[in-house]
């Protein structure tokens, strides 16, 4: 039963961000390579999802809604196999049904996106599949390191969701502008998957540099920061 309800807090978590967060991008019709109120209205909308949810299910879940998250932490030694396999199961489940949720209220509905992210655009290349791995991979590990510090001491408690929140919207300032941001392949595969297109096509990108991301953050925090012996 503990096990279902921390399940049930990844779906809820993750339905609300992709309704809420994606939904934001959709409705102001967030154009990646204009910087303006819409733009950054977007950036702080998936922050302030963060800092909501993580004061509402944080103390049930941990507040993953993401599986880059999740995966750092397997990696790091804080969840078992079983609960990983779970969480991820769920946050998928939750994306999927935020973004079905939301195609009723956008304008032009799936086709017009629903938040989703798209490929770098190089001006001399075109959509380039490398460059979006790089962006998603730093931009994913440093979200992922800020949430390993400031988790890693209880005393933080109190701020952490906070800072979770706004280390998102640092992320996302700078990487709407090349993929749209992704961080978090299930936030990516939600709306993807009813966009279809190239957003479905390259949906693996997003899928793929989180998750090596994450497993990045967890293995340098390792290094920096080791555990000290009991």
């Amino acid at each position: 039963m503990k096990s279902f309800r921390k399940y049930l807090a990844e779906f809820i978590g993750t339905f609300v961000l992709v309704f809420f967060a994606c939904g934001t991008a959709a409705v102001l019709g967030c154009d990646r390579g204009k910087v303006d109120a819409a733009y950054l209205m977007t950036a702080l909308a998936f922050g302030l999802v963060i800092v909501a949810m993580a004061y509402s299910i944080g103390n049930v879940s941990g507040c993953h809604i993401n599986p880059a998250v999740s995966i750092a932490m397997l990696v790091s030694g804080k969840m078992s196999v079983v609960d990983f396999i779970g969480y991820i199961v769920a946050q998928f489940a939750g994306a999927i049904a935020g973004a079905a949720a939301l195609i009723p209220f956008v304008p032009n509905g799936a086709a017009g996106g629903l938040g989703s992210n798209a490929l770098v655009d190089n001006a001399n290349a075109g959509a380039s599949i490398a460059l979006s791995i790089v962006i998603e991979i730093i931009l994913t590990c440093v979200f992922v390191l800020a949430i390993l510090g400031v988790t890693s001491k209880k005393e933080n408690g109190a701020v952490a969701g906070l800072v979770i929140g706004l280390t998102l919207t640092l992320v996302h300032i700078i990487g709407i502008h090349f993929t749209g941001t992704s961080v978090n392949p299930a936030r990516s595969f939600g709306p993807a998957l009813f966009a279809g297109g190239d957003a479905l096509k390259n949906v693996w990108v997003f899928i793929l540099a989180p998750l090596v991301g994450g497993v990045i953050a967890a293995l340098i925090y390792k290094v920096i920061a080791p555990e000290k012996k009991k």
